[in-house]
């Protein structure tokens, strides 16, 4: 007997209704949808290009044509997993094209890291910053489908089944990904991984409302006043 999730159903009408809401012209309900998953998007798009400027051109890319195909959003899959899979998409088409130029690793010069907070010591922000410079350039070390694994799994959280679907994958080639980048971060890192990674590759404050006014800005929609 196949028995339904209240959490999963409720996850559902409550995409539904978020989407109904933008398509009816509600002006703060797109910038609600966005700032729910620019995160994700951005860790998504990150770990597939390895830059953090292309990525975020890459989630305004995605968020362009999500807008214009939300009208065909059925609900199959959650809203997050939809938009994931069409910022992926994006960001994969982006590295194909890039193929046949020459590839500039990403500097790692701490560009993007969170402040961190005022009561920290020199010392304590000088510890932080070279962790997340060791474990920002260990992830980006991964093998491609890995890090993009990596990213979903054990940075966002996503289970096995919502992987494979975001990254059109099967589940266990999904798990046998996420072990590889594990046992190599391992290697890498030692058992500093778990300390402060969802820190890394952050994505929020004024990052996030740049993003979400870009987007607004292309779409020719007006956001709501702060407050």
């Amino acid at each position: 007997m196949t028995t339904t999730d209240p959490c999963r159903t409720e996850l559902r009408q409550h995409d539904r209704l978020l989407v109904g809401e933008v398509l009816a012209g509600r002006p703060a309900a797109f910038e609600r949808l966005m700032r729910a998953n620019n995160r994700r998007l951005f860790r998504t798009a990150r770990s597939i290009l390895r830059d953090d400027a292309e990525a975020e051109d890459a989630v305004q890319d995605g968020y362009i044509r999500a807008y214009h195909a939300l009208d065909r959003f059925r609900g199959e899959s959650s809203l997050a997993s939809w938009l994931t899979r069409i910022v992926a998409n994006e960001a994969l088409a982006r590295l194909r094209r890039r193929a046949a130029r020459e590839t500039v690793p990403a500097a790692a010069d701490g560009t993007g890291e969170q402040a961190a907070p005022a009561f920290d010591t020199p010392e304590a922000i000088a510890m932080r910053r070279q962790l997340g410079r060791l474990i920002e350039t260990s992830i980006d070390g991964l093998p491609d489908g890995c890090r993009s694994v990596f990213m979903l799994r054990a940075v966002e959280g996503l289970d096995v089944a919502e992987t494979a679907r975001c990254l059109d994958m099967s589940e266990g080639a999904v798990k046998t990904a996420l072990s590889r980048a594990r046992h190599q971060l391992r290697e890498a890192i030692g058992r500093e991984i778990g300390a402060g990674i969802d820190d890394f590759f952050a994505f929020d404050g004024a990052r996030c409302d740049r993003l979400v006014a870009a987007v607004h800005r292309r779409l020719g929609l007006v956001l709501p006043p702060p407050g």
